[in-house]
């Protein structure tokens, strides 16, 4: 988001494509220092309520943490750590480059009805919440299929089938086209795109994210003198809050949607909807549901509460990557402008 964050002057100087650049790079630095988190709070919300039944403490992120210590070591920390960085690279690569196109031909438009010399007004929180769905919705078509493999590999076959039937002990390839090669055929080509119907719908958590923070940050600076800026703790703090309420306005669909994507929704549809399988005795699971029909068991089979399970570690998760992001910004879009001009040098050499 090229002017969305001050200084506005080096926002300016920025292209869509640097100023993409910028907000890739530091999204994938503050999502890789929270990483086992998210490791975690996925493996918490792809959890069925036959598993967690099965569990004799409770399910929260320090011990799922200290689960997959123990069963994984430190690598299951980092399962599918690379997926998830491209997944973030190129999603957030793509949210701020057409946000910054989107941004700028809107303001543009403003200004033509203008008088000539005249300042565009800002924008209203309606529409940065605009504009930023909009470059969500774009966003994710392109890269909701990274999305799917990485959330797959995160989860691991085992503990996403194990809530079905024992496995039995065998080595299995998780690798990146080893698991999309499994999307493929239980799903066909179309399940690279799991989820993109709650994806879509989730374009608003960014939108909500963003437009709250904007929105405070143009009230704190109001009362402050025209050239100062905020400081990185009061940029933490805002960027906690506004990810904060962007999650739990939005919470059921993001576990709807991981769960779908891992069809994880599979073990609990397995009760009431599956035939034993004749050839092997294990039970067959359907065809994953979408998002509203997963959501509707949910609240069946576990009441309202079920629809925000995991909640405290996603946002323990998603407001430090967050927070990480809005302080770190700044210094990659620094670094992206210091790699523009060198680009250009080399260029004109």
């Amino acid at each position: 988001m090229s002017a969305q964050f001050q200084p506005a002057k080096q926002a300016q100087q920025l292209t869509p494509f640097a100023s993409a650049l910028a907000g890739a790079a530091g999204a994938c630095f503050s999502n890789a220092v929270v990483y086992p988190l998210d490791v975690a709070k996925t493996r918490i919300q792809v959890t069925s309520s036959v598993a967690r039944g099965k569990r004799k403490d409770d399910l929260n992120m320090l011990s799922v943490l200290v689960d997959i210590l123990r069963e994984e070591g430190p690598a299951g920390w980092y399962r599918g750590f690379t997926a998830t960085m491209l997944n973030t690279f190129s999603m957030q690569y793509a949210y701020f480059f057409f946000y910054s196109i989107i941004r700028s031909s809107y303001i543009k438009r403003l200004t033509l009805k203008l008088p000539p010399g005249s300042k565009p007004p800002a924008l209203s929180t309606a529409a940065e919440l605009s504009l930023g769905a909009a470059a969500g919705a774009l966003s994710q078509n392109f890269t909701i299929p990274v999305s799917v493999i990485a959330t797959r590999q995160q989860v691991g076959r085992s503990v996403r089938e194990s809530s079905l039937w024992p496995l039995e002990e065998e080595p299995t390839d998780e690798s990146f086209l080893a698991v999309a090669r499994d999307i493929i055929r239980e799903d066909g080509v179309t399940g690279l795109w799991l989820g993109i119907k709650p994806g879509m719908v989730l374009t608003v958590n960014p939108a909500i994210t963003y437009g709250v923070y904007e929105r405070l940050k143009s009230l704190l600076l109001l009362a402050k003198s025209a050239n100062s800026k905020l400081s990185p703790g009061m940029s933490f703090l805002l960027g906690a809050f506004s990810k904060t309420l962007a999650t739990i306005v939005t919470y059921p669909y993001i576990m709807a949607k991981v769960r779908i994507q891992a069809r994880a929704g599979d073990a609990d549809a397995s009760e009431d909807d599956c035939l034993p399988d004749g050839q092997n005795g294990k039970t067959k699971a359907t065809r994953q549901t979408g998002a509203l029909g997963l959501l509707l068991r949910v609240l069946r089979k576990e009441g309202f509460v079920g629809w925000y399970q995991g909640m405290s570690a996603q946002i323990i998760k998603a407001v430090l990557s967050q927070a990480l992001l809005f302080v770190s910004k700044e210094q990659f879009e620094h670094w992206a402008l210091a790699f523009m001009v060198l680009f250009a040098k080399v260029a004109a050499r």
